[in-house]
């Protein structure tokens, strides 16, 4: 493995827990405010992650290939 596709997994890794985090975090009670900015932060952040999961998976696969 690379270190550019371990560096990806790595970023991968950050955003997916900021991201789940942050969705967790909602199990509290909030306003209306925090509650929108988490809801829509946390789920681009774990959607982001899940995606950079994805994209590394299949350059690693790529590059073994």
């Amino acid at each position: 493995m690379t270190s550019s596709i371990a560096i990806m997994f790595a970023v991968a890794a950050l955003f997916t827990l900021i991201g789940a985090g942050l969705l967790l975090a909602l199990l509290r009670p909030a306003s209306t405010g925090k509650v929108y900015a988490f809801r829509m932060i946390g789920i681009m952040a774990l959607s982001l992650g899940i995606v950079l999961i994805m994209s590394a998976s299949a350059m690693w696969h790529w590059s073994v290939a």
